[in-house]
C-alpha cells in the first residue's frame, strides 16, 4: 500500500498533544458482570469522554497535527454522527469553520450534537459511497481541510490514545476488545497494544449485518460495504484503506455478533455498570458475552466507545423487544 501508516511512536506523540485537552476516562468493572462472563473485565469508559465518544482524542489530534505555519480556517468530513460532533468541538476549540457531511436517517441526538457545538450540518444519501461523494462536491465549491472519520493518520493516532491510558493503569488483562467500523479505534488500540504489551491479544468485534472486517480479514484483502444495515450505526463505515492493514498486521481475532446480542449487551451494561452505551459499543461487550471468540483470555479489557443513544429508538427503553 501507499498510504503511511501511523506507528506506536505516532500514538505517544498524539497523547503528549491531547494531554489536558481530553478526558482522561474512568476505568470501571462490576462483579455482577465477571459473573455473566466469566471472567475479570475491566472497561474503559469513552462513553463518558466529552462528546459523549472516543472520537474527540482523533479529532483533534488531526487538527493539532497541522503545521505550525497552517493556514486552514475551515474543516469538513463525513459522519453519522460522532466524529462530526467530535471534529466539530475541536474546530470549535481552535476558531475554525466546519462543516459536517451527515446520512439521511443519522440518529437526531448525534446531529443535533453536531449542531449545538457550532458546525454546518449537510445531508446526503446513506452510504459511504453518497457520503464521500458529497464531501468531495462540498470541498470543491468550499475549499476546507478535510479530516477523515477513520482513513486518516493522525486520526488513527489519536484513537489509540484510549488504549494507550488503559495500558497504563496498574491492571492485569491478557485480551483488548474494541469495535470495528471504519477501523479509526481498533487501528489504534492495534498500536497502543503492540508498543506497550505486545503479548496481549487484540479482538475487533463488530455487527454480523456490518460484516466487512470480518470478511477482510478471513479473505486477507479488503472487502466494502456501502450501506450496511445494523442498529449500530456508528459501525456502518466500510473499513479503511490504512486501517485495513493495521487489522491485518495487528488484530488476532475478528466477532460478529447479532443484532439481538447488541441490544441485550447494551441493556446488560445498564443493569451491571449503571452506564447507557450506544449499540456501537455494546458490539465489544457482545463479543466478549457470546462465547463466539476463540482469543478471549481469563482477564479482558473492553473499550466503551461511546454513549449518544437515541432514547427514542432505545428498544428497550421503548418497551420493545
Amino acid at each position: 500500500m501507499s498510504e503511511r501508516l501511523p506507528e506506536f511512536a505516532d500514538v505517544v506523540a498524539a497523547a503528549g498533544r491531547l494531554q489536558g485537552r481530553v478526558r482522561r476516562t474512568p476505568v470501571m468493572r462490576s462483579d455482577r458482570f465477571d459473573e455473566r462472563a466469566g471472567r475479570s473485565v475491566v472497561f474503559k469508559c469513552e462513553n463518558l469522554q466529552q462528546g459523549g465518544a472516543f472520537k474527540l482524542r482523533g479529532a483533534l489530534n488531526a487538527l493539532l497535527a497541522l503545521p505550525g505555519d497552517s493556514r486552514v480556517t475551515r474543516v469538513a468530513t463525513h459522519s453519522s454522527g460522532n466524529h462530526g460532533n467530535a471534529l466539530a468541538i475541536a474546530a470549535r476549540s481552535l476558531g475554525l469553520a466546519c462543516t459536517v457531511i451527515v446520512p439521511q436517517g443519522s440518529a437526531r441526538p448525534k446531529v443535533a450534537a453536531i449542531e449545538a457545538a457550532g458546525a454546518r450540518v449537510m445531508q446526503c444519501a446513506p452510504g459511504i459511497a453518497a457520503r464521500e461523494a458529497a464531501l468531495a462536491e462540498l470541498v470543491a465549491r468550499e475549499p476546507a481541510h478535510v479530516v477523515h472519520p477513520f482513513d486518516d493518520f493522525d486520526v488513527i493516532a489519536g484513537q489509540g490514545t484510549a488504549a494507550l491510558e488503559l495500558l497504563s493503569e496498574p491492571l492485569d488483562f491478557g485480551t483488548l476488545v474494541a469495535p470495528v467500523g471504519g477501523g479509526g479505534l481498533i487501528g489504534g488500540t492495534a498500536l497502543a497494544v503492540r508498543g506497550m504489551a505486545d503479548g496481549c491479544t487484540v479482538v475487533a468485534a463488530e455487527p454480523a449485518g456490518a460484516d466487512d472486517a470480518w470478511r477482510s480479514f478471513t479473505s486477507g484483502r479488503r472487502v466494502w460495504v456501502d450501506a450496511p444495515a445494523t442498529i449500530a450505526d456508528g459501525l456502518r463505515g466500510s473499513i479503511g484503506v490504512r486501517n485495513f492493514e493495521l487489522l491485518r498486521r495487528h488484530v488476532d481475532e475478528v466477532v460478529t455478533v447479532s443484532e439481538a446480542e447488541i441490544v441485550a449487551a447494551m441493556r446488560i451494561v445498564l443493569e451491571d455498570l449503571k452506564l447507557l452505551i450506544e449499540p456501537s459499543s455494546a458490539v465489544a461487550v457482545a463479543a466478549l458475552l457470546s462465547g463466539r471468540a476463540t482469543r478471549i483470555g481469563s482477564e479482558v479489557g473492553v473499550i466503551l466507545s461511546g454513549g449518544n443513544v437515541d432514547l427514542d429508538q432505545c428498544p428497550f427503553l421503548a418497551g420493545k423487544a
